[in-house]
């Protein structure tokens, strides 16, 4: 699973003038905002009141992503941005306000794969009514509700438009921002997957995305346990892969464009290029050991090709001299050895191919 950090909305949605909302929502925020910081939570406070959406006035269909207004545009990046929602919302009427009910009807697939926990308030329920009808809509968009709520009844929880301190509430805050955490973080191969650029792998359920520092984790357990095979295969501990730290890894990765073949939140393979004059160089080409022989590597190798700026003329990449299987794969993708070994590794190379001819062979 990613350690990517994640960014949580707070969102305040009532808009009344003299709402408790705004009270309601600075007060989880201060409380929680230790654990954010350990959990590597950003939040992210967002009041309707302010973003002043007037009723859904768009022709097309939300489920579209045709946005011909600014202001929904603006909404839609604004959601796009989260990995998830914590709505501080009351309770008119048994129902959520018709602020948060606009709010989520405006947007589609921008809702989808990311947790939303509630923070209630009101009278004789404590808000829990208008949890509960917006949980009918937020499932119907594929927001996961969380189990965890906080439930605020004003006149045990507010003293001159403050919530008072008290520890049950503030260890209902703290379960709340702690579970949309963890169901952000879980839910994040879905959204990745789901996302408008993202490339089908060739497993079933896969997906190939850029590879970024915070990838780092799952890029070193994926090193260590494939460069095993290359050490025994070419007699040597001496391999950079079995030895880097995160650090190092972090390193080239903002160096290198890498790009990781992903399911479920494992990384299944990944492949780094990197380019010097005229010259493409392809390096790590790494496949999960019970895929291999399923064709994954040499589907990412030829992605790494085909995804090439103009202009390039050879492809260029390394192996250990004994590395028998990996040298069967480079020939024949039509790799030609330059020279001998030098130090144990063995350099190949061939022209640049077009796209679509890497793709194709």
């Amino acid at each position: 699973m990613s350690t990517n950090s994640v960014r949580i909305m707070l969102l305040t949605c009532s808009t009344r003038p003299t709402a408790l909302g705004p009270a309601v929502a600075e007060w989880f925020g201060r409380t929680v905002a230790p654990l954010a910081e350990d959990l590597g939570v950003e939040l992210v406070p967002v009041s309707l009141g302010e973003l002043d959406l007037p009723l859904l006035d768009e022709e097309e269909h939300p489920s579209s992503g045709v946005y011909r207004q600014r202001h929904t545009r603006e909404w839609s990046a604004l959601v796009d941005s989260v990995d998830g929602v914590v709505a501080v919302t009351p309770e008119y009427n048994f129902g959520m306000p018709a602020t948060l009910k606009n709010a989520l009807d405006y947007l589609g697939r921008e809702w989808a794969w990311k947790p939303i926990g509630f923070v209630s308030y009101g009278n004789t329920s404590a808000g829990t009514r208008s949890v509960q009808h917006a949980k009918q809509v937020v499932t119907t968009l594929r927001l996961v509700p969380l189990g965890a709520t906080v439930a605020l009844r004003i006149g045990d929880a507010v003293v001159d438009g403050r919530v008072r301190p008290d520890a049950r509430w503030d260890g209902a805050a703290a379960r709340v921002l702690g579970e949309v955490a963890r169901l952000a973080q879980a839910l994040r191969p879905l959204r990745e997957a789901a996302d408008d650029d993202a490339v089908e792998g060739p497993v079933p359920g896969s997906y190939l995305r850029r590879l970024t520092p915070g990838d780092a984790a799952e890029v070193v357990v994926l090193q260590r346990c494939c460069w095993v095979d290359e050490a025994l295969a070419n007699d040597t501990l001496a391999l950079g892969p079995l030895h880097e730290s995160l650090d190092d890894v972090r390193g080239w990765l903002t160096e290198w464009r890498a790009t990781g073949l992903w399911r479920d939140g494992r990384l299944l393979g990944m492949v780094r290029t990197r380019h010097d004059d005229g010259t493409v160089h392809v390096g790590r080409l790494a496949v999960v050991p019970d895929l291999r022989g399923a064709g994954v590597g040499r589907w990412l190798l030829r992605r790494a090709q085909a995804d090439l700026e103009p202009g390039l003329e050879r492809v260029v990449l390394s192996t250990g001299a004994r590395s028998e299987r990996n040298l069967r794969l480079y020939e024949s993708e039509g790799f030609a050895r330059e020279g001998g070994a030098v130090d144990g590794v063995v350099r190949l190379g061939k022209p640049v191919p077009s796209p679509s001819a890497a793709l194709a062979r």
